[in-house]
């Protein structure tokens, strides 16, 4: 990373987080200080926040430990990682059953970030794999989860009605996207048909938490010609997936 964007205060919090996680509630604040070189005034300032934060604890001894907000980050990541996990387990046989390729993500901000892929046997490889993002307006996953935000938030993600095109067939404003988001809401799954790529279609359904977030969600891609025949039986596919998923995370459709 260019250290022209480094921000040495959250530098100076991870050296102490890595402390105290190593050695609980056995270092003072003159301890970190002497310990990791930061001045006792700054030491002082940033333990105040760590704990109003939640990132540290301090006992009556004034020593600290790790605080709660690590617990919840740690379920946070491990709930994602269980998450890729059971979609490998899941999607092979929708792969093998549809002979397509089948893959999750969840929503960053107005893009689609890609977590999984479960590649189909073809001669054709999509562009699209764990890591990388596109604008969630042209494809079924991100129209899919933005379904599931509100007006208020959509607006903010979309400040002006003109949308980016990937394709002739891409929705072109804000007006558009409502409007098929609404239908999207209603049906529970969503469609691309030609929006990312010409030629290529998909189709994607919601993983929803036991509280009927939509944490993430699955989808199958295909060549336009396949498409025309496979459609109906992709999106069944595609349903007991998402809903086989959402079951590990204690949600259901």
């Amino acid at each position: 990373m260019d250290k022209k964007y480094w921000v040495p205060a959250l530098e100076k919090a991870d050296g102490i987080l890595r402390l105290v996680s190593e050695e609980p509630y056995k270092h003072r604040l003159i301890d970190l200080s002497n310990q990791l070189g930061i001045h006792k005034s700054s030491m002082y300032s940033i333990l105040q926040t760590m704990e109003v934060l939640d990132w540290v604890n301090r006992d009556t001894n004034d020593t600290y430990a790790v605080g709660s907000a690590a617990g919840r980050w740690g379920d946070s990541y491990l709930q994602g990682q269980d998450l890729i996990s059971s979609f490998h387990r899941e999607a092979t046989a929708t792969r093998d059953r549809l002979q397509e390729t089948v893959q999750l993500a969840r929503l960053e901000g107005n893009k689609v970030l890609y977590l999984a892929k479960e590649e189909a046997p073809t001669m054709v490889r999509l562009a699209s794999g764990p890591g990388m993002k596109f604008p969630a307006h042209v494809t079924a996953l991100g129209k899919l989860l933005l379904s599931f935000i509100d007006d208020k938030d959509l607006d903010s993600l979309y400040p002006i009605q003109e949308l980016t095109s990937a394709t002739e067939y891409s929705l072109k404003t804000k007006a558009d996207l409502v409007k098929q988001l609404r239908i999207i809401r209603d049906e529970g799954i969503a469609f691309d048909e030609q929006e990312v790529i010409v030629g290529f279609s998909c189709v994607s359904a919601p993983i929803l938490s036991k509280s009927g977030e939509a944490i993430a969600a699955v989808s199958c891609t295909m060549q336009q010609h396949i498409w025309e025949k496979k459609k109906d039986v992709a999106e069944a596919e595609i349903r007991h997936l998402a809903n086989r998923l959402s079951l590990y995370q204690g949600g259901n459709h």
